[in-house]
């Protein structure tokens, strides 16, 4: 379906070549101030033609609010959100009107539903993200507003090329709490300092050597994308089947070109023995209740401890190359399919935007959810509940 959440809710629209795309936004809370000028930076990071590195297309993502607010403020009614298309190419896919491209969704979309669209990726183009990221800078300005929180992603890998923690992770043989630091410091304007949008500037420089050179022979790579939401209300979550990194694996898996999630220490963290991968408790210095580690990634039982989220996605090679294919046509026949159309050589560092963003959406929802239960509790009368429930310690006569 093309709506995400529950009581934030969010239904994209539009195709690659479509006069524009956006989003429709309900559960916004009413009276916050809201002007485009909120959601344009997140659109121009994620706006392809921005640099050697992205796709040439050239989108100036230009976003417009139509529904839900007045004199800047929001009325607590739907959001509308408009992001008109203008350097449309449809004459590049002539050809997929005969082969279906290797490694898009070509043909799951006409069997799915009979027709496709006949030109770029329709909805399974990353255009539909322009919705998302619009939707989730509207999102963060609330949950930053109200709670404080900070979300930021950024490139960790490109093909074998990683960032030292990365490889580091991978190699270890216990947890390495100077990832915890890195994860507490990292910004975005540490990130934006280089247009591969990785804070570590000799690993920076290889990724976009990589790139360069899958640009030149006009072939293209992969990589990952490491995101920390930091200042996450306690709670947030709802077990067992929208445990929060549930939640988040969905929205995740749900970007275009997806392929893998990794959770806290993720699949490392299988190396270890439980004594080394447990989290113990501690009263930290600043009068807080929390853990000494955190290899849980901020989650235990599905829901936020109050510590950093941090999550891994995986993002595959852009399928559009531009190298001739062989493949075969609708009709089981083989040929060769021309090379045309436009793509980024590596996706990674235009998904930094939208991996944030979705996880905006993510941490909206369940606030919202985990108020509403809370308003509701509110209004019951008071009773005293045994200190077992509270997880507090008797107290001595």
């Amino acid at each position: 379906m093309s709506t995400f959440g529950k009581l934030f809710r969010v239904t994209t629209y539009g195709e690659s070549h479509c006069k524009g795309v956006g989003a429709i936004i309900d559960g916004v809370p009413p009276g916050m101030q809201l002007t485009e000028g909120d959601i344009q930076p997140q659109l121009t990071r994620r706006r392809p033609g921005q640099n050697k590195l992205t796709t040439p297309r050239d989108e100036k993502d230009k976003v417009t609010i139509m529904s839900g607010t007045e004199f800047g403020v929001t009325l607590g009614t739907p959001i509308g959100i408009q992001v008109p298309n203008q350097d449309q190419r449809p004459h590049d896919y002539s050809d997929t009107d005969i082969f279906p491209r290797p490694s898009h969704a070509d043909y799951t979309y006409l069997q799915k539903y009979g027709v496709k669209a006949s030109s770029g990726g329709g909805r399974a183009s990353a255009r539909e993200t322009i919705g998302r990221v619009a939707a989730g800078a509207i999102a963060e300005k609330y949950l930053k507003e109200a709670y404080g929180v900070e979300i930021v992603a950024f490139a960790s890998s490109v093909g074998r090329v990683a960032m030292p923690f990365i490889q580091e992770l991978e190699d270890a043989d216990e947890p390495d709490h100077e990832v915890i630091e890195f994860m507490n410091t990292i910004s975005r304007e540490q990130v934006d300092a280089d247009i591969s949008r990785c804070p570590h500037p000799a690993t920076a420089e290889a990724m976009k050597k990589v790139i360069a050179e899958k640009s030149h022979e006009r072939d293209s790579i992969g990589g990952s994308v490491t995101c920390v939401i930091r200042k996450c209300p306690v709670g947030l979550g709802e077990p067992c089947f929208d445990k929060l990194e549930a939640v988040l694996a969905h929205a995740m898996l749900s970007i275009p070109a997806t392929k893998g999630f990794e959770f806290g220490s993720g699949f490392n963290g299988t190396k270890f023995s439980g004594i080394q991968h447990n989290d113990p408790f501690v009263l930290k210095e600043d009068g807080t209740f929390g853990t000494l580690t955190n290899n849980s990634g901020g989650v235990q039982g599905g829901i936020s401890n109050g510590e950093n989220i941090y999550f891994r996605v995986a993002f595959k090679p852009a399928a559009t190359i531009s190298q001739d294919q062989n493949t075969a046509n609708y009709d089981g026949v083989t040929g060769i399919l021309a090379a045309k159309g436009r793509h980024d050589p590596c996706v990674v560092s235009r998904a930094v935007p939208i991996v944030e963003s979705m996880a905006a959406l993510v941490i909206m929802d369940a606030v919202l959810q985990q108020e509403s239960r809370r308003a509701a509790a509110s209004r019951l009368p008071t009773i005293e509940i045994n200190h077992a429930l509270l997880g507090k310690a008797p107290k001595k006569d």
